[in-house]
């Protein structure tokens, strides 16, 4: 199982936030974790315009979006601005994508929410054209009608990966993409529900075996602190209450909130919550750091504690 870092925006003051990215992407590559990923947060930073700034600042580390929404964006301005993103990189984006939520298409974007496994499929069917260019994307379905010649095309292979949550948008990720991105999923969750269906669809479309990218909040803490990290976790990264999506989720795991599936506690714990989602079938694990404390001072701290552990960890995984 490879592991990698959450790095993107966060609660802080607009013009130190580029500056506090590029930092936490440096660290991530130098204590040699393998992937970081960038949430598109529907209030912030553009995810890919902040990867393209962190190709500045690294050389190894695969870093990808999770997930760029596909309501937002024309499927052709996407394909042009991850390939723009990739080359920056020199080959090293992996595109995560999704349909994502009722409350931001329909609520916050005022954009229809209507089949969004269907909308899905058919933007595919264009981001698929990737793999041919430079040339020209022609796709006509229900949805798109497209022919756009370009005149650039992927440095190296990208990966493509889908948020899928649901059966129908898990056969789509198998079928069409390299596998899929995943939040609010426990470790049952995955093994039983997750893992056999994508893997079913790969297998049947002749598709080697999908990764399976699970974001999961961490939190180095001591005996008797582990409630304080899993309330601090339902308090700011609680969002099952609002998502239908991540409702049926949880309905197919053990935890009950977001809170109940972090990996809460010391050194010995972390490495144990790591090994269970290994077992159930991730291949990429996606740490949302989670620090605790009564003030800044404290959460910084807790920050840079837990950085230093998962990071010794994480070798013991490889």
């Amino acid at each position: 199982m490879r592991i990698g870092v959450m790095v993107g925006p966060e609660q802080g003051d607009t013009s130190r936030k580029v500056d506090r990215m590029l930092k936490d992407v440096e660290w991530a590559e130098a204590a040699g974790f393998d992937t970081v990923w960038v949430p598109q947060i529907p209030t912030d930073f553009d995810a890919l315009t902040a990867i393209a700034l962190m190709s500045t600042r690294t050389s190894r580390i695969e870093i990808g979006t999770a997930v760029v929404p596909l309501q937002a964006q024309h499927p052709v301005h996407l394909v042009r601005q991850a390939l723009s993103t990739h080359a920056a990189l020199n080959g090293r984006l992996a595109l995560g994508v999704g349909p994502s939520h009722h409350w931001i298409v329909q609520d916050m974007l005022g954009l229809p929410y209507e089949k969004p496994a269907k909308f899905t499929r058919d933007y595919i069917d264009v981001l698929g054209a990737i793999k041919d260019l430079p040339g020209s994307i022609d796709v006509e379905n229900d949805t798109f009608t497209v022919h756009n010649p370009l005149d650039i095309g992927p440095v190296a292979p990208m990966p493509l990966l889908v948020a899928a949550l649901g059966p129908v948008m898990l056969k789509i990720a198998g079928e069409r993409a390299d596998g899929t991105i995943l939040w609010m999923a426990d470790e049952r969750a995955i093994g039983e529900h997750i893992v056999p269906r994508i893997t079913k669809a790969a297998a049947e479309a002749g598709r080697p075996d999908p990764r399976i990218v699970a974001g999961v909040p961490v939190c180095l803490c001591a005996p008797g602190e582990e409630d304080t990290a899993r309330e601090r976790a339902n308090r700011i990264l609680a969002e099952a209450e609002i998502s239908p999506n991540y409702q049926r989720l949880l309905e197919q795991g053990e935890a009950k909130d977001i809170g109940q599936m972090a990996i809460v506690g010391d050194e010995k714990a972390i490495l144990a919550g790591f090994r269970r989602y290994r077992d159930a079938g991730v291949t990429d694990l996606s740490m949302r750091l989670l620090p605790i404390g009564n003030n800044r001072d404290e959460l910084v701290a807790s920050k840079y504690r837990t950085r230093e552990v998962v990071a010794e960890l994480a070798k013991e995984l490889r």
